[in-house]
């Protein structure tokens, strides 16, 4: 469910379940992890770009898979996700080609940049199922868009393209046929030969010990939500809805 091909030097890793908005499966999260790994070391490839097919970049956590399994356990495959890309000695684009909800889009927070098309829309659902946010959003959110991400959460706000940008959400908006294309020069200015890109990524990427704190109180918050029963009564109903 997931593509992993090389263009001009840069992993392009796709996902490829658009019948179900590319919502992501605990394999699917186990596969994108090692593929990020695979390449992120600078000795296969330039850079990595996260793509999507179909009109969503990610519907998220896959909830019909999820019900009834460990919340714990479903969080760490996300807080491994984000470790993975933060672990890179190269650079890690998201090119959002559509939705980008809940675990998704709070994957993409750790990128070193997000570029989107005029259908791009970020969601966060959590807070209205009953779930808690995961991936460091607790720290990665607010780095990016400061006080607004207590009410971006609270609301379960789904913000289109240019609001996204304006926010710092997104930091190109481009035409959909141009996307990935344009994640990969993206990746090609920033380690021409004699860049210093990866010291730079070091130094200013956001800290891997924050964002471990981060993980550590975001997996208590799943706990929580957890043994109350508020998460799966909220999965149920999400499940249910259309019956």
């Amino acid at each position: 469910m997931i593509d992993v091909t090389v263009r001009d030097e840069v992993a392009v890793i796709t996902l490829r379940r658009p019948e179900k908005l590319n919502a992501l499966t605990a394999d699917m999260r186990r596969s994108l992890a090692a593929a990020v790994r695979d390449h992120g070391d600078g000795g296969r490839a330039r850079g990595i770009v996260v793509t999507g097919t179909g009109r969503a970049f990610s519907a998220g956590e896959d909830i019909n898979e999820a019900v009834g399994q460990s919340l714990l356990a479903e969080v760490e495959l996300f807080h491994d996700l984000t470790r993975s890309v933060l672990e890179t000695r190269v650079p890690v684009v998201a090119a959002v080609n559509g939705l980008a909800v809940g675990g998704a889009a709070e994957w993409t927070l750790c990128f070193d940049a997000r570029l989107g098309t005029p259908q791009t829309e970020y969601f966060w659902p959590e807070n209205h199922i009953g779930l808690s946010i995961s991936n460091a959003a607790s720290f990665l959110l607010p780095r990016l868009v400061g006080g607004r991400a207590l009410r971006l959460v609270l609301d379960s706000t789904r913000l289109g393209a240019e609001e996204a940008r304006s926010l710092g959400l997104l930091d190109e908006i481009a035409d959909p046929g141009t996307l990935v294309a344009r994640a990969i020069a993206l990746i090609h200015r920033w380690t021409e030969p004699g860049t210093a890109t990866a010291v730079h990524l070091e130094l200013l990427r956001p800290s891997l010990a924050e964002v471990e704190r981060a993980f550590a109180a975001e997996t208590e918050a799943a706990r929580e939500v957890e043994q109350s029963g508020i998460a799966q009564a909220g999965m149920d109903r999400f499940v249910n809805r259309r019956t």
